[in-house]
């Protein structure tokens, strides 16, 4: 039934619990994972989430960004690497990928590509008000995506 689940992760904290789900929901239907991590610029944690609103920019404020990110999507991409490769000690065949960019349209766009049965994400719970007036990336991916969403709610 689900031969296919692309597991959407972030840095947050839930991240671990969903990759525990995919884990276990791989490991029961003999299904194979994409670990997915969009970074962007908006997300939380990111070392660039101000840049957009600082009021003068300079060549070294610049390059402290770069540097931020590249460092960014490193500590990203090791997490990646270390959950595939968990999943991969228990006999689950997974891949991995990382983008740059807005992560509802990306996650939705891979599912699709990747011909994905599933899609699992973590949903943080913001109140009804922060989803609204920020959108949710769950919710965009439960409205949006060809195939079944599962939610693991922290």
């Amino acid at each position: 039934m689900y031969n296919k689940i692309l597991v959407a992760v972030d840095n947050s904290a839930i991240a671990e619990q969903v990759i525990e789900v995919a884990l276990t929901l791989a490991k029961a239907v003999d299904g194979q994972l994409m670990l997915l991590n969009v970074l962007s610029q908006n997300a939380e944690d990111s070392p660039v989430s101000f840049a957009p609103y600082a009021s003068s920019y300079s060549i070294d404020l610049i390059e402290k960004f770069k540097e931020e990110w590249k460092q960014y999507q490193q500590e990203s991409l090791h997490k990646l690497e270390a959950w595939t490769q968990k999943a991969q000690e228990i006999n689950i065949k997974a891949e991995l990928r990382q983008a740059n960019g807005n992560p509802g349209p990306i996650i939705c766009d891979i599912a699709n590509e990747w011909e994905a049965d599933l899609i699992i994400i973590g949903r943080r719970g913001h109140s009804m008000a922060s989803e609204i007036i920020l959108g949710s990336v769950s919710s965009y991916v439960i409205h949006r995506s060809h195939c079944s969403v599962h939610i693991v709610q922290s």
